[in-house]
């Protein structure tokens, strides 16, 4: 056991999923549009703009506050945060302080709890871009605005594959109750981790902040990293400093962006052209009934149907799977396991080896059940399943290509036995092999009757009719 203890918490920022930006009518969706093109008086902060906060922003964070167990404030403001950076156009942001709309929840990771601390509505900053070997920054205002959500965990978290789990269960609530894509790649979640390690027993250690983390592996690697340096500077008897710390992806380190951090004073005050916000019983209660089935739900209804708990956390926490997954379960009429084999196998590893998610593929959850009845049922092969696969992804209907290609499983001994005599009369070595005790030698037998059969042929019985033609057991 080691002597050392990671402490963990994490700042999440999710950009919301709404038309608009937080206080401004430009669209929200800016994700590969021209630098500077969403943009207006107010989310440029020029003088005599009047902000308007953006009602369905202010419903997702209640929803998502909801699906965390936290208390969800009855009254609530927005404050101004001066912040001098030229990625702010307003030299202020307006975020929340000491009402936010969410506080004290929690989420169940791997059986432990990670409390949550807060949950608060704000607007993004712009972008800034700096030109390797320029004299000179570039700025895309498009992001300004932007609505995000942040979220502060408590330092609950003890590993980076706890960290890593935490942070996709987060995504798969938020695109469950469809408040965010959460997508990394296009900065629609970022996080911040916060790490100190200290030995066991003793009192928490000196935190730093990785920033510049822009998906759940390099959070992983980060903290591993970090753990490890800080580990090490513990067992030489020195002494970690604070500090705020950037990820270098390439070098798989990180490295000092400022030393010992001071307490910021961004002279929070009400921003005086927003009302407060009142969230009342019938608000709540209508938002509490258009809740969704979360994927903590679903996982124990996919259990309770009988799919083993490791396929159905894969399944229950992957928003678009989940959806799958159900529309293809209410046309299937076989053991829902099966389904969720093939999903969690042969059509993840073809998505995965393409960088592709389910929806941008033409299955169908109708295609998806009568494959996995045709394997259930042992009309097709492993074999067949792997060849067809490609296709029934393009939107072929298997039953069709297995119709017209021939290619249900043979199980007759009786067709089968001239292949299996002439394949044992052609390979008299291997047969003295397996004879000789070497039966994985047998092999070499099975896979020119498969070959010769297109796949068809049921391998448990050409086993058996091989074993029984050496009289040996296979």
């Amino acid at each position: 056991m080691s002597a050392f203890e990671a402490v963990v918490g994490l700042e999440i920022h999710l950009h919301l999923k709404t038309q608009s930006k937080m206080f401004c009518g430009c669209a929200a969706d800016y994700f590969g549009a021209l630098p500077n093109t969403h943009t207006c008086p107010v989310c440029l902060g020029l003088p005599g703009v009047l902000p308007v906060v953006n009602a369905q922003a202010v419903e997702y964070g209640i929803l998502l506050g909801l699906a965390l167990h936290c208390q969800i404030a009855p009254w609530t403001q927005f404050h101004r945060k001066s912040y001098y950076y030229p990625d702010m156009p307003k030299n202020y942001q307006i975020s929340q302080y000491d009402l936010p709309i969410a506080t004290g929840g929690y989420l169940e990771v791997e059986g432990q709890r990670v409390r949550i601390r807060r949950i608060h509505l704000e607007e993004d900053a712009a972008k800034s871009t700096h030109p390797e070997g320029a004299s000179y920054s570039l700025i895309d205002l498009n992001r300004a605005g932007a609505p995000l959500i942040e979220m502060v965990t408590e330092p609950d978290i003890h590993s980076p594959e706890q960290a890593r789990t935490f942070l996709a269960h987060i995504r798969a609530i938020a695109q469950t109750l469809g408040v965010s894509d959460a997508n990394p790649e296009e900065g629609k979640m970022r996080a911040d981790v916060n790490v100190s390690v200290r030995r066991m027993g003793e009192p928490l250690g000196t935190k730093v902040e990785i920033k510049n983390l822009n998906s759940f592996k390099s959070v992983a690697r980060a903290l591993e990293y970090e753990i490890k340096r800080q580990q090490e500077i513990l067992r030489s008897g020195r002494t970690v400093a604070q500090a705020t710390l950037g990820w270098d992806e390439a070098a798989g380190k990180t490295y000092v962006m400022r030393l010992k951090e001071e307490e910021a004073d961004y002279r929070y005050f009400p921003d005086p052209d927003l009302p407060p916000i009142v969230v009342d019983e019938a608000w709540l209660n209508r938002l509490k009934a258009a809740m969704p089935e979360l994927p903590a739900q679903k996982h124990a209804r996919y259990v309770e149907a009988g799919v083993r708990p490791y396929d159905a956390e894969i399944l229950a926490y992957n928003a678009s799977l989940a959806r799958f997954f159900d529309q293809a379960l209410a046309q299937y009429e076989g053991h829902p396991q099966t389904l969720a084999n093939l999903l969690n196998a042969e059509v993840a590893g073809y998505l995965n080896e393409r960088g592709l998610e389910i929806q941008q593929t033409a299955l169908t959850p109708l295609n998806l059940s009568r494959l996995a009845g045709l394997f259930e049922r042992r009309e097709i092969t492993n074999r067949v399943v792997a060849d067809i696969l490609p296709e029934v992804m393009a939107g072929a209907d298997p039953l069709r290509l297995v119709e017209e290609r021939g290619l249900r499983a043979v199980a007759d001994e009786g067709a089968l036995r001239p292949l299996v005599e002439r394949v044992v009369a052609e390979n008299p070595k291997v047969v003295e092999q397996v004879r000789a005790g070497n039966l994985k030698a047998a092999n070499a037998l099975v896979g020119p009757i498969m070959k010769a059969t297109r796949g068809t042929a049921k391998a448990d019985v050409v086993k058996r009719m091989l074993g029984e033609m050496l009289g040996v057991e296979l």
